[in-house]
């Protein structure tokens, strides 16, 4: 099944990919790879962010959540860019920042809401290399921050 199609069935909504929030671009291509800045967990075109420190303000299950919504954001960055999610030949690597107490350890069970749904999207190709590091804050005081590298298809 394509991506496009998974998305679909999924009930997944990528009309509402996220903006820059300072002077950069969402999205930079050198090759066959596409760059994407970290985005954050937007609840589709709804300018709310997730925010909270994990561990203290927000659970392992809502991170994980804000992780996913991190994805979905990504996900549509990466259709706004090259037209189609079909055009991606794999995920490569992702960063995965979480906003947490300096107790908090669980950063990897959080991105895996980001993780799981590129896989849910892409099938194995959406497998990649991964950090997962606790950050003392992140911008606006967001939950998540993720960057996300992919390789795109010849001709996409």
């Amino acid at each position: 099944m394509s991506a496009d199609a998974r998305i679909k069935e999924l009930g997944i909504d990528l009309t509402a990919p996220s903006n820059p929030i300072a002077n950069y671009v969402p999205a930079v291509r050198v090759g066959n790879l596409l760059f994407l800045s970290g985005h954050g967990p937007r609840r589709g075109s709804s300018p709310d962010m997730i925010t909270g420190k994990l561990g203290a303000d927000l659970s392992v299950e809502e991170g994980y959540e804000a992780a996913r919504l991190v994805g979905i954001q990504l996900l549509a960055s990466i259709q706004r860019e090259i037209g189609s999610l079909d055009g991606v030949e794999r995920c490569v690597k992702a960063l995965g920042m979480v906003n947490g107490t300096a107790e908090f350890d669980q950063q990897p069970a959080v991105i895996n809401g980001f993780s799981d749904l590129m896989v849910e999207v892409f099938g194995e190709n959406g497998k990649h290399a991964r950090s997962a590091v606790g950050m003392g804050s992140l911008p606006n005081g967001i939950a998540v921050e993720i960057e996300l590298i992919v390789q795109l298809k010849e001709g996409s």
